[in-house]
């Protein structure tokens, strides 16, 4: 069992060696439970991001000249490691990012290796075209590896995102820049370890840690890394657009949301309360898929604000190592202080408090941790900075509606369309209210519930591109036509 008193210090992971940054700086990170600090990470730069270029130009030859079967085996070995680590990778992630162990224990880490194992899968399926244009002459599309690619993940699920990235771009053939979030970088260097006791060759893989401003502008700007795959804020994305777009890169951004969820009176009561308070605080409500705008038919809004609002105060914040605790730490003070300043901006706006609205108070060794009760809010506008802005923390509000076309205005009036979830035994209503909300991920009475054969990924500010299935596959290869006169 990893403990704070023996959390490794974190160092980059370039060319199949770890190391510190070039610099020599270090930066420290916090356990999210506590306040504390917990372990320190280089803080490199862009001639640290030169090296693991360098580093990955050289390992693409032999990479990407592996048969499909090798790359796949890899990967596969990756998996089985992660998988044999879960332990101690689940209480790092916990320690790192404050959510609960049993959440680390049975989604991020094993999500992680299914990752790996899915795309050592999925390589093996991922085919290319060919047509007969005329009894002489056949058409054939190749895809063809890219080179080296930068992989930037996000703090909410640090090992879960990050191996979602770089799993296809391995997969197929590329050679890979990762930047972990500086948040939450413990389980990419743990991963790090895990690389070098696969045998993975050199300069396949490098993990170069420290800010955004630095090590991410570094891999957005360098011109041998030709594709991005970025997850993270709308406004960060923004910036990568602008540094990236000019020289002609691929990018796949996958950014916020302010996701809605839509309850008709004619829902399975009990279930739907159960999954409207999961889809609004699962890891504290820092998924970007969370469904942080609740709109509910007005016939029965009273009914279901009651019940969600019981519902909503069974979930009570606690020291996430706890067996059974439920709802952990924000990851940050920073994160907490935005939390809490859009709890007061929803009072200033008119927004009645249901249940929670303040830092929750856990005994113990947390006692100065980052914690904020979950929290409902209801009497706002849809038109409200609460009701347009990301918060990304345990903090959801309620709206009522009149009928169908009333909440598909609610719904879409908003700049984000990442996700949606709606509640209905109409399946009428349902494929209806799905075809017409503004969403590249709509859920019909359930939320979360993703098979990764999927595209994955929003519209409008939510971001471009597609994750999951093939869409990664195709995102990280180049198709080339030959054309063939027999």
């Amino acid at each position: 069992m990893i403990q704070k008193q023996n959390t490794p210090i974190i160092q980059n992971y370039i060319g199949g060696k770890l190391q510190n940054a070039l610099s020599g700086k270090t930066m420290p990170t916090y356990e999210p439970a506590t306040g504390d600090v917990l372990t320190t990470l280089p803080v490199s730069d862009a001639p640290d991001v030169e090296a693991a270029v360098q580093a990955a130009q050289k390992a693409f030859p032999m990479w990407s000249g592996l048969t499909i079967n090798e790359r796949s085996a890899y990967l596969r070995r990756l998996s089985q490691l992660v998988e044999e680590r879960l332990d101690d990778l689940a209480i790092a992630e916990t320690l790192d990012n404050g959510k609960p162990l049993q959440v680390s224990r049975t989604v991020d880490i094993p999500r992680a290796a299914y990752n790996l194992r899915f795309y050592a899968d999925a390589i093996t399926q991922f085919t290319s075209e060919s047509y007969n244009t005329s009894q002489n002459v056949i058409n054939f599309v190749q895809h063809e590896p890219i080179g080296v690619v930068g992989c930037i993940s996000p703090w909410n699920l640090p090992l879960y995102s990050f191996t979602w990235k770089i799993a296809p771009a391995l997969a197929a053939g590329n050679c890979v820049v990762g930047k972990p979030s500086e948040i939450t970088p413990l389980t990419a260097f743990l991963f790090s370890q895990i690389c070098i006791d696969a045998g993975l060759p050199p300069g396949v893989l490098n993990i170069v840690h420290g800010t955004g401003a630095e090590v991410g502008q570094a891999i957005n700007a360098h011109p041998k890394i030709r594709a991005i795959s970025f997850t993270g804020s709308t406004v960060t994305g923004e910036k990568i657009a602008q540094t990236a777009a000019p020289q002609f890169k691929k990018l796949a951004l996958e950014m916020g949301g302010k996701n809605p969820t839509i309850v008709f009176s004619d829902c399975d009561f009990e279930r739907t309360v159960n999954e409207v308070a999961r889809a609004a605080f699962s890891n504290q409500g820092q998924i970007c898929l969370c469904g942080s705008r609740i709109f509910i038919e007005e016939s029965i809004y009273h009914k279901f604000v009651e019940a969600l609002v019981a519902k909503t105060q069974t979930l009570i914040p606690a020291d996430p190592l706890l067996p059974g605790s439920q709802q952990g730490a924000v990851v940050s003070k920073a994160q907490y202080d935005k939390v809490l300043s859009y709890i007061a901006l929803a009072k200033e706006e008119g927004g009645r408090i249901l249940c929670g609205g303040k830092p929750a108070k856990v005994s113990g060794r947390c006692e100065t941790g980052w914690f904020i009760e979950p929290t409902l809010i209801d009497g706002l506008s849809n038109s409200c900075r609460t009701n347009q802005e990301e918060i990304f923390g345990p903090v959801a509000t309620l709206m009522p509606f009149k009928d169908e076309s009333d909440v598909l205005h609610l719904a879409n009036d908003v700049k984000y369309g990442l996700s949606a979830s709606l509640f209905t035994q109409d399946i009428s209503r349902a494929h209806r209210v799905a075809k017409n909300i503004h969403s590249g991920i709509v859920w019909i009475n359930t939320w979360m519930n993703r098979d990764l054969r999927t595209p994955f990924g929003g519209i409008k500010s939510s971001g471009m591109g597609r994750e999951g299935g093939m869409e990664a596959l195709r995102f990280f290869t180049e198709p080339k036509t030959i054309c063939v006169q027999i």
